[in-house]
């Protein structure tokens, strides 16, 4: 455990690095705001993009690790959805309900990659990406579409379609996946581009999440926040190494699945939830939760992983 605890500790650091310069008048305030879009938009799609498009996949069990990741990420979305009428008795609001649900099966991948690329190197990038390439367009498809129907706003087919087309993550995985089977290859020069913004993306992104924590709502979260804490750390790393495991895979693959499952959210659903009606306050709340608790629930996670990949 100490070596997985020492491995992510410089991603901490950086998530920490983030949490200072945002309480310090080093930089502009007003300059956060435009890297979360700058993030979302432009670096988290490069680094998607260049990962999905030149990863090979080659040996890697893709239908059994289909079968678990999205099995698990869409048994935990439908758990979920039926879980909606007892919270909304609890008087859970439909916005709160949104970032229960996006902080409980969004994943964070610059996380994931940060220290996938620390503990596995080049295998476990490719390893992550296949996860990815398997799980981030359902993620997104099934918090878009809860954020369009809990939103309070048009539930028309024409705007979800919308949403979905133009959600910068789906569009950019799509693209690499895309380009991966298809087995084209970008101008070198304009692949070069990417892959240098991919390659800033994971530092500045982890500084990023760093300053989009709120370390006073961590200090008293709210049950609903407990709860979202406890799905994502806990019930879904359960849920997909079981999974992973009963369909045989092992090794290294478990491992980065393990791994998946159980970093903290990705910070893009707080922008999301900003931009579509729900509640970001909470969502930053249990973001800030789960990056501090993860510190030490992944190297726990993993090193129950590591005596079940084993079998």
């Amino acid at each position: 455990m100490t070596i997985i605890f020492e491995s992510i500790l410089p991603v901490f650091l950086l998530v920490l690095l983030g949490i200072w310069l945002r309480r310090t008048k080093l930089i502009d305030q007003g300059l956060w705001v435009g890297l979360e879009q700058f993030g979302y938009y432009l670096l988290f799609p490069a680094l998607l993009f260049s990962t999905l498009a030149q990863a090979d996949f080659t040996g890697m069990k893709a239908d059994a690790t289909a079968i678990a990741t999205i099995g698990s990420v869409t048994l935990m979305a439908a758990a979920l959805l039926l879980t909606w009428p007892f919270l909304r008795s609890r008087r859970i609001s439909s916005a709160s309900f949104t970032s229960i649900f996006q902080t409980a099966t969004r994943w964070n991948g610059f996380m994931a990659l940060a220290i996938a690329q620390k503990l596995y190197g080049a295998i476990g990038l490719s390893l992550t990406a296949l996860v990815m390439t398997l799980i981030i367009i359902p993620i997104n498809f099934y918090n878009v579409a809860v954020l369009v129907w809990f939103s309070g706003r048009s539930r028309g087919l024409g705007y979800f379609f919308l949403k979905i087309i133009t959600n910068p993550l789906i569009v950019s995985s799509a693209l690499g996946i895309l380009f991966n089977l298809a087995g084209v290859e970008l101008y070198t020069p304009v692949m070069t581009a990417i892959d240098m913004l991919a390659t800033a993306s994971l530092s500045l992104g982890l500084i990023m999440v760093g300053a989009g924590l709120k370390i006073a709502d961590a200090l008293k979260p709210s049950g609903a926040a407990v709860l979202a804490v406890a799905l994502k750390l806990i019930v879904m790393p359960v849920f997909m190494v079981g999974a992973s495991a009963l369909l045989g895979i092992r090794g290294d693959a478990l491992l980065v699945i393990a791994l998946g499952a159980a970093v903290p959210t990705a910070m893009n659903g707080y922008l999301l939830a900003k931009q579509m009606g729900g509640d970001a306050e909470l969502y930053a709340a249990v973001a800030t939760v789960q990056t501090a608790v993860s510190f030490f629930t992944i190297p726990l996670v993993l090193s129950i992983t590591r005596y079940v990949a084993a079998g």
